[in-house]
């Protein structure tokens, strides 16, 4: 059974045996020649940046990473982060999502942003009938107010990076780096980074399973996932939790869902931003007392 975790007060999910759902110049990683991006705030003092919170009508989620189409700056949030319905509803073709230009709170912005891109809202106004399509496209734009823009970097804390977009998907056994960021570990920070490793594609592509050593928990849900080099990967949309290995992850494939957005939005410009921070696989905070094993 596959259950939505749509984070945050509104919605967050026990988890039980199930499938369940869970915020310098650089140059855009992309797509066509676009302006030159804007000068981004140090990686060391952005109040806004990959894996700080977004909160969409009260549920919590993790920003997965910094898109920008000459204009406009834009974060990224799972597409079930505005999601109205209960927490089977994880197809985007037939799930309910509160309408574009709904406000989202941006930790670390002095103004809302606006949610104006949902693919859950595209693909059901297209009559999306591909299966993978419907149960893997989770993605969603939050446009940031420009007098929040200079407090932006687009780098993924710990681990640097993007530094590309991941396009051929990963092999069973790849490193896999993620950052979390959920209200539930109580600021404690060092289990926000995460490690795993790739158990292979699914769905045509469309996802990519992967074991991370600290598992997502509520909150985390919408947060990026990069590949063994750095590339953006992925958004964490979904977790295993009945599965013999342990806690597995569903992550989203970003480089289809940029490419739906493409062909049927008017958003044909917004690309990737590459983090101002190189990757670097590096080592995990020290968690002690287990807590990197329970993810709490």
């Amino acid at each position: 059974m596959r259950v939505s975790w749509l984070n945050g007060p509104r919605k967050w999910a026990a988890a039980s045996a199930a499938l369940i759902a869970i915020g310098c110049l650089a140059p855009l990683v992309t797509g066509t020649a676009a302006s030159a991006a804007p000068t981004w705030a140090p990686s060391s003092s952005a109040a806004i940046h990959p894996g700080v919170q977004l909160f969409t009508a009260g549920a919590q989620c993790t920003a997965n990473f910094i898109y920008y189409d000459g204009t406009d700056v834009y974060i990224g949030q799972a597409a079930h982060c505005s999601g109205t319905g209960g927490n089977t509803e994880t197809n985007g073709c037939t799930s309910g999502s509160l309408p574009v230009g709904t406000q989202v709170a941006v930790t670390g912005a002095s103004k809302p942003g606006v949610m104006v891109y949902n693919s859950w809202l595209t693909m059901q106004a297209l009559g999306e009938k591909d299966a993978n399509t419907c149960a893997y496209n989770d993605l969603a734009l939050v446009k940031l107010d420009p007098s929040d823009v200079s407090k932006v970097n687009p780098s993924v804390p710990h681990w640097g990076g993007p530094v590309g977009l991941d396009t051929t998907g990963t092999t069973p056994g790849e490193k896999v780096y993620s950052y979390g960021n959920s209200e539930l570990r109580g600021g404690v920070t060092q289990t926000s980074p995460k490690e795993g490793t790739s158990q292979g594609d699914t769905g045509a592509g469309w996802s990519h399973t992967v074991v991370t050593y600290n598992p997502g928990i509520p909150g985390d849900s919408g947060s990026g996932f990069l590949d063994a080099n750095g590339n953006a990967l992925g958004i964490l949309s979904t977790i295993d939790v009945g599965v013999p290995s342990g806690v597995n992850n569903g992550v989203g494939d970003l480089a289809k869902e940029l490419d739906y957005l493409h062909a049927h939005s008017t958003f044909t410009a917004v690309q990737l931003v590459s983090g101002t921070d190189p990757f670097s696989a590096g080592t995990l905070p020290g968690l002690g007392g287990g807590l990197g094993l329970l993810g709490l």
